[in-house]
């Protein structure tokens, strides 16, 4: 994919997985909504079916994030938390 390619298909999208909004990550990418979601969702069912007895059902937004890179590793997927955003105060 060329630049041109790229600038026309990247964009910024906020991932929601659960009721609470601190949880939320942004994802600069060229992913469609339906790869994300193909991805993510098996990983986000799994442990809202889980029973208090599987430990190894949890996830976080970084293995989400890890998930999306090993289905796409030919796509641009760029992981940002709250944390990660700079401010440029003018």
């Amino acid at each position: 994919m060329n630049a041109e390619e790229i600038k026309k298909n990247i964009r910024i999208v906020e991932v929601n997985t659960t009721a609470f909004e601190e949880e939320n990550f942004v994802l600069l990418t060229d992913l469609s909504d339906e790869q994300i979601e193909v991805v993510i969702k098996p990983i986000v069912e799994k442990e809202r079916n889980a029973t208090e007895d599987d430990d190894d059902t949890f996830y976080d937004n970084e293995e989400l994030f890890g998930a999306l890179e090993e289905a796409y590793p030919n796509n641009v997927v760029i992981f940002y938390s709250d944390n990660d955003f700079d401010t440029i105060e003018i």
